[in-house]
């Protein structure tokens, strides 16, 4: 009698899924629906106060500028993470090349991301430079806007975009560019009807390993912007400190997590719909 290991197999994934997610998530949701205590905390009290909060305008534009700076940085990493990996699976020194994308991961994050103050402060290399040369008479503010954060964010999410495109493009067989070219395509017609087609769902991941982090990030944004750049994760974060007020912090985690899950099953049902561009 064949014996199915399957389920022995699964279970370990099984209890590693609802230990740190299943049952987190189902205690940021009972949260949500609790009373606020004003010590911190919740009051094991139905109350839907967090939500009728939520209703506030302004946590909707705190959302709007939340999707704004993920979808943004999103698009630019992608944008220069394509050509990268492309570049990297075609090269002689790939070992080398991959040495360089995970360079970054032996500092910790947080150093990368002060080191940016360095770089784009008003005392930093970029104004002093450009003041040295005579390019600008006084400092440019470069810091604490959405587009330093979206810099810094492309700058950090870039080599979780470029792994997993490079591992798909290493795998593609280069000669059918040369055959479309043969047959009379142009350059771009070959990469966006060959190339782009095959190597979609190395697209979706660099999409998803992106997207998804930016989103909920709560680091630079606050290190890098100011009170003009707030994020879903900051406002988390201040009410969970600042504000005390945890059903709120829940239901905006809520809001966070449901805005996540849903953009991830839009861009994985595209996946099998992504037509060929011309």
């Amino acid at each position: 009698m064949k014996v199915n290991y399957g389920t022995k197999y699964s279970l370990p994934m099984l209890i590693w899924l609802t230990l740190l997610f299943i049952v987190p998530s189902a205690i940021i949701i009972m949260f949500s629906f609790m009373e606020k205590n004003q010590y911190g905390g919740v009051n094991p009290v139905f109350s839907l106060q967090a939500f009728k909060d939520l209703m506030n305008s302004a946590y909707f534009k705190i959302l709007l500028n939340t999707i704004y700076i993920a979808v943004m940085s999103t698009i630019f990493t992608l944008l220069l993470a394509l050509p990268s990996a492309y570049y990297m699976a075609r090269s002689k020194y790939k070992s080398f090349l991959m040495l360089l994308i995970i360079i970054p991961f032996w500092t910790n994050f947080l150093i990368r991301v002060y080191a940016w103050i360095a770089v784009l402060g008003n005392n930093g290399f970029i104004n002093q430079f450009l003041l040295k040369i005579g390019l600008i008479k006084d400092y440019i503010g470069m810091l604490y806007n959405n587009n330093a954060v979206i810099l810094v964010m492309v700058y950090t999410y870039l080599p979780y975009a470029i792994l997993p495109l490079y591992a798909i493009i290493e795998k593609f067989d280069f000669s059918l560019l040369e055959a479309a070219r043969d047959l009379g395509a142009s350059k771009s017609q070959s990469v966006f009807r060959i190339l782009i087609p095959n190597i979609k769902s190395g697209i979706i991941t660099s999409l998803l390993f992106t997207f998804i982090p930016a989103f909920g990030n709560y680091a630079i944004p606050q290190i890098i912007g100011d009170k003009n750049t707030n994020m879903l994760g900051t406002v988390i974060a201040r009410e969970l400190t600042t504000g005390r007020n945890w059903p709120l912090a829940s239901a905006i985690s809520m809001l966070l997590t449901l805005v996540t899950v849903i953009g991830v099953l839009v861009f994985t049902s595209k996946q099998k719909n992504i037509k060929k561009v011309i």
